[in-house]
């Protein structure tokens, strides 16, 4: 399972990020948020980003978490802020990594 949510990230597109965040449901196992956490971590294209982002600002409490640890691992702390300043996301949620 791991592998194709490596696959599916390498690749990054917006499906694909679409197939990840929707592995992350309140009866998600924890094993699987971190193959999804760590699938994540692998989007580099663009087009991918800009989904995460869609999630940050759309998504469940638990994508937006998600997608605030992916901004923030990146170094890109404008738009975990923004999240943060709309109250979309806690200041835990804004300062992990």
């Amino acid at each position: 399972m791991l592998q194709v949510f490596i696959d599916r990230a390498i690749r990054g597109n917006e499906s694909d990020v679409n197939f990840l965040m929707n592995q992350l449901t309140c009866d998600t196992s924890f094993a699987m948020t971190r193959y999804v956490d760590y699938a994540i971590s692998r989007v580099e294209k663009a087009e991918g980003m800009e989904r995460i982002r869609y999630y940050l600002f759309n998504g469940t409490p638990i994508q937006r978490n998600y997608a605030s640890l992916f901004f923030n691992r990146r170094g890109d702390w404008k738009t975990v802020k923004e999240a943060y300043d709309r109250g979309l996301i806690d200041e835990i949620q804004a300062f992990a990594r």
